[in-house]
């Protein structure tokens, strides 16, 4: 067996050029992807960019229920809703007894983030009497998704534009047979529980009062007199007791239709979940999965069952928020077992926009907006500009000892400074779009913070080094010698830190979390470069004559480290013969 090589040791034998072409492969793969974006800035958040500052102010017909359960409640669901549309940042905290303020940054698509939390009221679902496509158009059944039990779907017959084919059937002073249906459903049962054949057979059997009369012309009129084009008269539509019918808009296919709603069938309160799903085993694209609770299964069930005998569009149920139809499908058969799913040639987006209304759409209290102001990056960028300076100074401190104490050991700290720093800046643009992040004004804290922690880890590899050149070792093998003991400390010190950024972000919300985040971020980030940056760099340059030869510039000079002179053995002297033992 060949016996090993003198004077090259199983640690000098690492390959640092692969380390350090791993990281460059990860700063360009990063950048790359930086512009490929489109977001070669981090985002910002609305103490430093600015934004829109919406207030809400809470109603309710019972002035108890304005307390702080429920006002809590609807935060949480603000907050989740918000987020659920990938605005990161946003505020969203009670101000007084019954106000809400809702805090969107700049940069974020806020116009609909304001429309998704001030559709605050609570979330219905109604079946479908009648309904018209276009602001003058002949009533029509609308173009609606389906809907039937979970792991069913039947999908709309379509016609050669793909869109949901619908049959006129316009309305006169003699009614049709569905306007006989719509006038025996309102005198009979709010609710449209009978078919259209047992409808009209109901009406030709027996007179409704005068009263019930008056009140199915007077709905059918305003029915008649809806347009849903004139903003005026869709902020009017919709409102009505739950127990009684209304004429209300909604929006569909890119246009305004209008429909006439029985009382309300299932309150939103009783849908526990719902989520867009893609179908990959029927190809039926994107759908929307609803669970309700025990009672909402039963009422769902129950009336879903009265649709399913209907002819369009009386087979329909409306979902109504803030009282606008946001989505209409039919209905094939009876929904049992508390799940339903709606599909019906969705979008991703529109069925993750359905299923975050149904998820946070029921509040237990009514908002309305009572101020949107637009807050002024200003003084978001006084104190950006002021924090960027607090960390200039405290990085040139930093770089100053540096250079007093470590001389030319100085540079690698330096450069790896640099490395980290420009690793924490791609890291930080790709996560904007990626998850919604937002730099404020406590996450630049969290990366000043960071910068003493990064050197702190360089410190203690370069006093170890330090270390084994006072006992007498040459630099080659004291770098090699001095790393496992170097990478244990900066592990167990960096998993300190990460354990209290991790603990800090759970336990804590809004501006502070982002803090938690960026400490965290940069403490990962100090453990790559250290191990694939730092520790190869001085390897490499540990072979180079200023830094092997001890310059007194370099940092590492035996003389100036006080070096003990190398331990030798000494041969013993050899005996002499004595005589007298020959």
């Amino acid at each position: 067996m060949a016996a090993p090589k003198k004077g090259r040791s199983a640690g000098a034998q690492s390959k640092p050029w692969r380390a350090l072409a791993l990281i460059l492969i990860a700063i360009v793969a990063l950048t790359g992807g930086m512009f490929a974006s489109g977001h070669t800035t981090p985002r910002l958040g609305i103490d430093l960019a600015g934004g829109t500052s919406i207030t809400l102010e809470a109603r309710s017909g019972q002035e108890s229920a304005i307390n702080k359960t429920n006002m809590d409640t609807a935060v949480e669901i603000m907050h989740r809703r918000v987020n659920g549309l990938g605005v990161s940042e946003a505020e969203v905290q009670t101000l007084g007894r019954e106000n809400i303020i809702v805090n969107i940054p700049r940069g974020t698509n806020s116009e609909e983030a304001r429309d998704q939390v001030g559709t605050t009221a609570k979330l219905y679902f109604r079946p479908v009497l009648q309904s018209q496509v276009g602001a003058a158009a002949t009533p029509t059944p609308s173009d609606t998704p389906s809907t039937g039990s979970s792991g069913s779907t039947s999908p709309s017959p379509t016609n050669s534009d793909g869109e949901t084919s619908s049959d006129s059937a316009s309305p006169s002073t003699s009614p049709t047979s569905q306007g006989r249906a719509v006038t025996d459903a309102l005198k009979a049962d709010p609710t449209p529980s009978t078919s259209t054949s047992e409808s009209a057979k109901a009406t030709d059997g027996a007179s409704p009062s005068a009263s019930a009369d008056a009140d199915i012309q007077v709905l059918q009129a305003k029915f008649a007199a809806l347009d849903c084009t004139d903003p005026k008269q869709r902020a009017e539509a919709g409102k009505g007791k739950s127990t009684e019918p209304v004429v209300a808009c909604g929006e569909d296919n890119g246009g305004w239709s209008k429909f006439m709603l029985g009382p309300v069938g299932v309150d939103g309160t009783d849908v526990t979940k719902a989520e867009a799903i893609l179908d990959t085993t029927t190809g039926a694209g994107w759908k929307v999965v609803m669970d309700f609770n025990s009672g909402g299964g039963d009422k769902f069930a129950e009336i879903t069952g009265q649709l399913a005998g209907q002819t369009s569009p009386m087979n329909e149920f409306a979902i109504v928020l803030d009282d606008e139809v946001v989505s209409h499908p039919y209905v094939n058969s009876a929904v049992t077992g508390g799940k339903a799913e709606i599909s019906g040639n969705f979008t991703q987006e529109e069925a993750q926009n359905l299923a975050n209304m149904l998820s946070y759409g029921a509040l237990p209290l009514t908002f309305t907006e009572a101020s949107v102001t637009t807050v002024s990056p200003v003084l978001g960028g006084d104190q950006l500009e002021a924090g960027l300076i607090a960390g200039a100074i405290g990085l040139a401190l930093v770089v100053i000892y540096l250079l007093v104490y470590y001389r030319g050991l100085s540079l690698i700290a330096i450069v790896s400074l640099l490395v980290s720093g420009t690793l924490t800046y791609l890291i930080m643009s790709l996560l904007g779009p990626a998850i919604g992040f937002a730099l404020n004004l406590p996450a630049v804290c969290g990366a000043i913070v960071a910068i003493g922690i990064t050197a702190d880890s360089f410190i203690v590899y370069f006093e170890r080094v330090r270390d084994e050149i006072r006992e007498g070792r040459s630099l080659r093998p004291a770098v090699e010698r001095a790393w496992p003991r170097a990478r244990r400390t900066i592990l167990v010190s960096d998993f300190v830190s990460f354990l209290a950024a991790a603990v800090l972000f759970v336990v804590t919300v809004d501006k502070v979390q982002g803090f938690a985040f960026t400490l965290g971020l940069t403490t990962l980030l100090d453990v790559v470069v250290v191990f694939l940056f730092t520790k190869p760099l001085l390897t490499i340059l540990a072979r180079s004559k200023f830094f092997a030869s001890g310059h007194t510039w370099s940092g590492l000079d035996p003389k100036r480290l006080g070096a003990q002179p190398p331990l030798r053995r000494t041969r013993r002297p050899a005996a002499t013969a004595d005589p007298k033992e020959a």
